[in-house]
């Protein structure tokens, strides 16, 4: 197993589990702090509890468990008849420790953070703000996957973004993307928090809506074309919206599948009527109705 999947594995477990796991590790060393006597230190072994708590849970729970473990520790060497020259020394060393352990503890929490971003970058459409084409479809073939064993509809719009080339060439493409990122956001403010949000081209957006009749996505994307509509006209924004609709009563054969069927309905309204929106569904061995 590489460190990349040791650190999501990680991920996978939840805070109460590796909190209780970090707590019980502490106690256990300094009981074999104690059991050894004062000729042995285990001090290097508390920052593991450390390290994977401020990883799996958050950087406060790890500064707790930092405090902790430099009480522990000073309780162990305590309890074992450990003594020195002056009894400040007691307090120096639980000091040390203390900062030792608080700092591992900082610097875990922003390389965890780093990585956060990282990923959330490789995921995230810099000028929208959406999700990227990428991490779309990975996403929708997950949704796909999870129907084959819990079957239930699923609706995929693909939205084209009428004379979006017009607005960039009259207002420059710094309007252009000021375009992009209200339509992002209209959409997310109109939309569950389990629905999907994805520019997948450079006019272009896709929406996932798991668990979506038509009928319910028919009743969604009025609300959103009418707020889209309204805030176009608020702002000035010459642009319209093309979208097509497919639901999905049996799971397509792969994520390609769906995207180019909401594709291809979505240019029979653009090259039509354009600002419109039409449906689909899919049946599997009926096709399309």
């Amino acid at each position: 197993m590489n460190i990349q999947k040791v650190l999501e594995s990680l991920e996978k477990g939840t805070p109460r589990f590796w909190t209780v796991t970090g707590i019980v590790s502490v106690g256990l060393l300094g009981l074999v702090d104690y059991l050894t006597g004062n000729e042995i230190t285990f001090s290097l072994f508390y920052l593991a509890p450390i390290v994977l708590v401020t990883w799996s849970v958050n950087q406060t729970t790890g500064l707790a468990l930092s405090f902790l473990s430099a009480l522990t520790l000073l309780g162990a060497e305590s309890a074992a008849g450990q003594t020195y020259s002056h009894p400040g020394i007691y307090f120096w060393n639980t000091l040390l420790s203390t900062f030792f352990f608080v700092v591992v503890t900082f610097l875990v929490a922003e390389l965890h953070n780093s990585r956060r971003e990282e990923r959330l970058a490789a995921r995230t459409d810099f000028v929208s703000g959406a999700v990227n084409r990428r991490y779309f479809d990975e996403l929708l073939q997950m949704e796909i996957n999870r129907i084959r064993r819990y079957p239930h509809p699923i609706t995929m719009v693909y939205i084209d973004i009428d004379n979006f080339k017009l607005v960039n060439d009259l207002f420059g493409h710094k309007i252009g993307d000021e375009v992009l990122r209200c339509i992002a956001s209209e959409l997310k403010s109109q939309l569950r928090s389990t629905d999907t949000i994805a520019r997948v081209g450079g006019d272009e957006f896709a929406l996932l809506l798991p668990s979506a009749h038509q009928l319910q996505a028919q009743v969604v994307l009025s609300k959103v074309r009418a707020h889209l509509q309204a805030e176009m006209r608020r702002r000035n924004f010459p642009v319209t919206f093309s979208m097509g609709a497919v639901t999905c009563l049996a799971p397509p054969h792969s994520a390609e599948q769906m995207i180019n069927m909401a594709d291809e309905i979505m240019y029979e309204v653009k090259n039509s009527t354009k600002d419109d929106v039409r449906f689909i569904t899919w049946e599997g061995v009926s096709g399309r109705y």
